[in-house]
This record gives structure tokens, sequence and C-alpha cells, in this order.
């Protein structure tokens, strides 16, 4: 695609420093219940979705950091992870329709547990550096609709005021920024601003002209007629 995405990566690269720092102060300020370390991949389970912006930076890292063979594994297990989590929300949707309230919903969508897959087999994010923004959040304090919520391996005690992220307005600049994108792409599907979608499926889609409706998908060719074989008296 001749189209320069670099200039939106790197203010994607703003915030996720934005981010670091914020993780960072909280650290500072409390460490005994920042207890983040190595090896712990408690939030390489957690269950999130990823806005346009930052679905096509993983993607694009992902593809320029790995060879076809290491890639097409890694694509396998998300393949895999994918339709687990696409059971997981139609169940939800499911819930909600038969009357059940959507905080109960949310919590138990916030229970479940799926194994990224850029995890590795010593519990190692294979992309660190890339890593949502939501992973460089994870272990300090966060709000989303007016709900709190943090890692349960930490040391923050419920009812204690503590500094928090306000994810909704950390969302809204990432969306802000992927509307941005696509009108200067000059996007058909100008929607897909809003569209969050799993990290899984952000490491399978092909963000191509056809994706962006820069470009209609060709129609597949119809098969060639057999010749019928003439018979012979």
């Amino acid at each position: 695609m001749d189209f320069d995405f670099e200039p939106y990566f790197r203010r994607y690269e703003q915030l996720a420093a934005a981010a670091d720092a914020a993780f960072e102060r909280v650290r500072a300020a409390h460490p005994d219940c920042v207890r983040c370390r190595r090896g712990c991949a408690d939030c390489c389970h957690a269950l999130f979705d990823m806005t346009l912006v930052e679905a096509l930076y993983l993607n694009r890292r992902f593809r320029a950091r790995f060879a076809a063979a290491a890639r097409s594994r890694i694509e396998e297990e998300a393949n895999r992870i994918d339709r687990r989590i696409a059971k997981i929300k139609r169940h939800a949707r499911q819930e909600l329709e038969a009357g059940r309230s959507e905080l109960e919903v949310l919590e138990e969508l916030g229970r479940e547990r799926v194994r990224c897959p850029l995890l590795s087999e010593e519990d190692l994010c294979l992309l660190y550096e890339h890593r949502p923004l939501t992973c460089r959040f994870y272990g300090i304090p966060t709000a989303s609709q007016g709900r709190a919520r943090t890692c349960g391996l930490s040391g923050f005690q419920t009812g204690v005021s503590y500094p928090t992220v306000l994810l909704d307005a950390v969302h809204a600049k990432l969306q802000e920024l992927s509307a941005e994108l696509l009108r200067d792409l000059q996007a058909k599907h100008v929607k897909l601003a809003d569209l969050l979608v799993p990290l899984s499926s952000a490491l399978l889609t092909d963000y191509d002209e056809i994706y962006f409706g820069l470009r209609e998908e060709p129609l597949e060719e119809p098969p060639p007629r057999r010749k019928r074989s003439r018979r012979t008296p």
C-alpha cells in the first residue's frame, strides 16, 4: 500500500511512552503495591480489545520482526485463540439478550483467561517493546466507565485512594488518531475508527487496500468449463 503509516505510528509511540511514564510514577509512589516482575504473565491472559491504530501498529511490527516460519506458528496459535474469543463474546451477547445485566456480563468477561499468542514458553512477551497500551497499564489502578480495576496480584487495597489511569480518555485519543489516519488515507470504511478487535485478530488481519475500502475485492472467476469429449461411433 502506497501510504506512509509511520507518522501516525510515531504519535502512537508517544502515547505508549506516556503510558510507561504513568506506570513508573505509580510504581515509584507505591513500590510495595506494584508487583510486576520479569516472568509474571498475569496480564498476558487478560481479555481486551484494541483500537485500529494499535492493531495496525502491532500488525506491522509483528510482520517486520518475525520470519515466515516463526510468524506462521504464531498466527496458527492466534487463529485458535481468535476462535475461542469469538465464542466467549457470542456467549456474552446471548447473556445480554437473555436479560442478564451488563455489569454481570462485564464482570464475567473480566474473569476470562485467554493466553496471548505472543507469550513465549518462558512466559515472556515476544513483542514486548511494541505491546499495547492495555498491557503497559496493567499492574496499576485504572478506571473505565466509572469502574475501577487493578491486577489481582498487586498490593492495592479496596477503599484506598490511589493515582488512577482513566482509560476512557486514553481510548478517546486512540480513536481520534485512528479516525485521522482513516481520513488522511481517504478510506471508505470510516467506521473502522470505532472498531475494537482482540490482539489475535490484529495479528491475523491483512490491512490492505481492500480492508480500508480503497480497492474492490476481485471477483472469483468461475472454474473453466470442461469440454465434453465427442463420442466416436
